[in-house]
């Protein structure tokens, strides 16, 4: 799971979240010594939905989020946050290019 430093806004975030189907695979799915067919057959998913989240290619969704919080006995929550961790850090990588083109938002002159 890589990490780097970035600075923003006079303080630095110290590391790239990783996405949450690494960090199922990593923690979970090796550790167990489960393959993906199993993993997916215990979460109630097709093997091509369990691939493509392991490999970063969709993120967890809310119905997700419930069926990873009751295999792995956590919450939730914590799969959705590691999910907006990880997109917040994302569109972060993106901001310098974004502040050129957005604008602030103001009001009308009267």
């Amino acid at each position: 799971m890589g990490s780097r430093v970035v600075k923003h806004d006079e303080r630095q975030q110290l590391f790239n979240p990783p996405h949450p189907g690494e960090v199922l695979r990593e923690l979970y799915l090796k550790p167990l010594g489960l393959s993906v067919t199993e993993a997916a057959r215990l979460l109630n998913v097709t093997r091509k939905t369990l691939s493509e989240l392991l490999n970063g290619h969709i993120g967890v969704s809310p119905t997700m989020a419930v069926r990873l919080g009751l295999a792995t006995r956590t919450t939730p929550e914590s799969w959705l946050n590691k999910q907006v961790a990880y997109d917040l850090w994302q569109a972060k990588q993106k901001m310098k290019e974004l502040r050129r083109k957005i604008k602030p938002l103001k009001a009308k002159a009267a």
